[in-house]
């Protein structure tokens, strides 16, 4: 019997880059060496993170893999996810269909109706664009007890405040909720309260996987840049910049709170076992990333998707290969150096 390693997976929010945490998660998938105890998602990480939990509640991983295919499918709108792939050797280079995307007539349009105008002057003629593909998941899967907890965060529009639903409180409109970016989609009641995207607050939330009962280790699927070398110019470098830091900046707060804790238990400031020391590891590829923009986020592309999905492939690939073994015993993200 193999050593099985067991994790917290926590995934973030980017809109159709997404489709790079669809291929993480599919890679880990096929390892017989690796089980998520949890799952922490926010807006395309939040239907990434149903998708998985669905999966894995009815059918363990093969179906898991089977369920993020058909998600991304819907997303894409495509009946075969295999076109992508065909397609994509013959495409341009990845940069330069990222510019295509965000200089185009579709993408300036948008970009500025969103400006300038509200979701909610459409009035009766307003449709969530994901309405139709959430309601055809299976939540009797994503809300059963069996396979790894599911929490999805979503933001308080009145009160700023970060809400993450869990268990029975998963529903269409919880994912439909951490998803909702305000310049395009109206907000999202539940409860009486309304609810945008929970990358502004949560980007993924980390505490609830902070639970002595689940493992140390949170692995992060990061799909946001944390660092770009070059100063951006141009206003749409100015705007990608500014987005890709608003939705980076809850996750660096949560990296510092975590180094916080580290530091006291390191140092016998606070006395072993009262805090949990969590163990830190990200999937990213930067490079990749930057390569890409906000108008990517926003207008999803198959030959895009299918570059980003094998990319996500090889990134947790190469993660596995490095670090498979330090799960359980050390982090693999230098939060020290990081806040030191």
């Amino acid at each position: 019997m193999p050593d099985v390693k067991r994790i917290n997976i926590a995934l973030q929010g980017g809109g159709a880059h997404g489709a790079f945490t669809w291929g993480v998660l599919d890679r880990i998938l096929e390892s017989d060496r690796v089980e998520i105890a949890a799952i922490s998602g926010t807006s395309a990480g939040a239907l990434n993170g149903a998708a998985l939990k669905a999966g894995l509640a009815r059918g363990g991983p093969d179906a898991a893999r089977e369920t993020l295919g058909w998600l991304w499918a819907r997303i894409l709108r495509v009946r075969d996810l295999k076109l992508a792939t065909w397609l994509s050797p013959m495409a341009p280079a990845t940069g330069a269909i990222s510019r295509a995307i965000e200089y185009s007539t579709l993408y300036t349009v948008g970009d500025i109706l969103g400006q300038a105008t509200s979701p909610y002057a459409l009035g009766p003629f307003y449709r969530n664009p994901l309405a139709p593909i959430v309601s055809d998941m299976r939540f009797e899967d994503i809300c059963s007890p069996a396979g790894p907890e599911l929490h999805v965060c979503a933001t308080n529009v009145r009160t700023g405040k970060i809400r993450v639903f869990s268990g029975a409180e998963l529903s269409p409109s919880a994912l439909l909720a951490s998803s909702c970016l305000p310049s395009m989609f109206q907000a999202v009641e539940i409860d009486g309260e309304a609810y945008w995207d929970g990358g502004y607050t949560g980007n993924p939330a980390l505490f609830p996987l902070y639970d002595p009962a689940l493992p140390g280790d949170v692995v992060i699927v990061n799909i946001n840049p944390l660092l770009r070398d070059d100063l951006p110019y141009t206003a749409q470098e100015i705007h990608n910049r500014i987005n890709e830091i608003s939705f980076n900046s809850s996750l660096l707060r949560d990296l510092r709170a975590i180094r916080f804790v580290q530091r006291l238990l390191e140092e016998g400031t606070m006395p072993e076992g009262a805090m949990k020391y969590v163990f830190v590891h990200m999937i990213a590829d930067d490079e990749l990333m930057r390569d890409l923009s906000v108008a990517t986020k926003m207008i999803p592309s198959a030959v895009l998707a299918d570059r980003l999905f094998r990319a996500g492939r090889l990134a947790a690939e190469r993660f596995l290969d490095a670090h498979l073994e330090d799960l359980g015993h050390r982090s693999t993200v230098d939060l020290a150096e990081m806040y030191d």
